[in-house]
């Protein structure tokens, strides 16, 4: 079984890390990684194609940064020619970003099957970027592989049918315990002069929403100021965030060093951390504040106190299966919320069903049935992928 899995941004990386090795286990699939190069560089890319030992990808697409539009008609102009050309049996894509609607759209006008990891989350939120992804995605995808049973009872609302959906676990959480030994001798503590006993908070923004208007940013800083003046609170900077960070004077005056990160309080700015040093620094934090679904997910996994910068949240089983509160973007509630529960940290439950580091397993058993059963269809009524511009009035 030819497999093409498609990957664009650093959540992906995560996700595709435990499926990458669970293919190389087997002899039936044959796998080809293709990178969009939607995230590109050595923090946002490279540095985890080491950490998660991934190696290089097969095929780099170099799309870059760009706006949604140009970015996802970049990856289909871009991925078009490489799939008519390889006709795989199979596009495998993961999570939510352009990358994953841009591969999904190309390989369904090509008749080629599409696999969605992580299907059937939503927000309801549909100014958000990654909600039109999702629902785009799983629209037209054969193979839905849910994280929790809200995906799945989300995507039978929406029509789709049973036979195609698969509650499968979660691929974050095979990364976590995969490299569970790597992450727990990360030296991230030196590097920050941090004693790995020592209260502190962890905190990422990333979404436009928060960090793309410089009064709201502010507002954020000003909370999490507010914050530092009880413990250190350690922000690995995202591209996006440290763009805004530094065109509004926002970072001035800190720093990431190890002086910072030492005293007994205080607002510290990082650069991107690599997984396993971020993996390290969540686990140990006394309180995570994120708008990432992501860190919501890792921070369930870890039994960490989330609190989630945002009005809702797409994995309701991090609120009701985990440590996860979504208290909303009123900066002036952040600190509040912060203390409260400092002082009232949530008492860590059980993992959500099937978070248990197999999930990868799950998805290439749901792959090999279908592959075995489509070895048996008689060849007459086998879908056949278009010729390179097939279609091209439609």
């Amino acid at each position: 079984m030819r497999v093409v899995s498609v990957v664009g941004a650093r959540p992906n990386f995560v996700k595709i890390a435990p499926l990458a090795r669970e293919m190389k286990r087997h002899r039936w699939i044959v796998p080809t990684l293709v990178h969009t190069g939607q995230h590109y560089d050595d923090a946002m890319s490279e540095q985890f194609f080491r950490d998660l030992e991934i190696g290089l990808p097969d095929v780099n697409l170099g799309v870059g940064s760009a706006s949604h539009a140009v970015q996802t008609a970049e990856v289909i102009r871009r991925l078009e020619p490489l799939l008519v050309g390889s006709r795989p049996d199979l596009v495998l894509v993961v999570g939510d970003v352009n990358s994953t609607l841009a591969a999904a759209l190309t390989a369904v006008k090509l008749q080629i099957p599409v696999a969605h990891v992580e299907a059937g989350l939503r927000s309801f939120d549909r100014r958000m970027p990654e909600e039109i992804n999702r629902l785009l995605t799983d629209a037209v995808a054969d193979l839905l592989f849910v994280t929790e049973e809200s995906g799945r009872q989300n995507l039978l609302r929406e029509g789709v049918a049973r036979d195609k959906i698969h509650l499968v676990g979660n691929v974050m959480i095979d990364a976590l315990e995969m490299f569970r030994s790597r992450w727990m001798r990360s030296k991230i503590f030196d590097v920050l002069g941090l004693a790995p006993d020592r209260a502190y908070a962890v905190v990422t923004l990333h979404r436009p929403s928060n960090v793309d208007d410089p009064a709201t940013l502010a507002r954020f800083i000003a909370a999490l100021d507010e914050l530092s003046s009880r413990l250190p609170v350690i922000f690995p900077v995202h591209p996006r965030a440290r763009a805004r960070l530094d065109r509004g004077g926002l970072a001035a005056g800190a720093s990431g060093s190890a002086a910072h990160a030492n005293g007994d309080r205080g607002l510290v700015f990082l650069d991107p951390l690599g997984y396993l040093d971020f993996i390290a620094l969540l686990s140990r934090a006394r309180v995570v504040l994120t708008d990432s679904g992501g860190v919501q997910e890792e921070t369930t996994g870890l039994g960490v106190p989330c609190l989630t910068l945002r009005e809702n949240t797409e994995r309701p089983v991090t609120v009701t299966h985990g440590t996860n509160r979504v208290i909303g973007t009123d900066p002036d509630c952040i600190a509040k919320e912060a203390l409260r529960t400092l002082e009232e940290p949530p008492v860590p439950r059980r993992r959500p069903p099937q978070w248990d580091g197999h999930a990868a397993g799950r998805i290439l058993s749901v792959l090999r049935r279908r592959w075995e059963g489509a070895a048996e269809v008689p060849a007459a009524v086998v879908r056949v992928p278009m010729e390179l511009g097939a279609g091209r009035d439609a």
